[in-house]
């Protein structure tokens, strides 16, 4: 009677600890390294760059084109 009776604090009580257990045996993913991005630069040399170069506008060029 007294578990139908606080159903809600078993529940919560069951949500928070699976909640634990499951970062608790979650695997921690390696931090990326330098060595894997200089070799897909390498490997991917075909890429196309583009560079713009522009002045920035003022804020009366700004406001004369709105």
């Amino acid at each position: 009677m007294k578990v139908r009776k606080n159903l809600e604090a078993v529940f919560l009580a069951a949500a928070v600890m699976t909640t634990f257990a499951a970062y608790a045996t979650a695997e921690v993913p390696l931090r990326a390294s330098a060595a894997p991005t200089r070799v897909a630069a390498t490997a991917d040399s075909n890429v196309t760059v583009v560079v713009v170069s522009a002045k920035r506008l003022t804020a009366a060029e700004k406001a004369a084109q709105q």
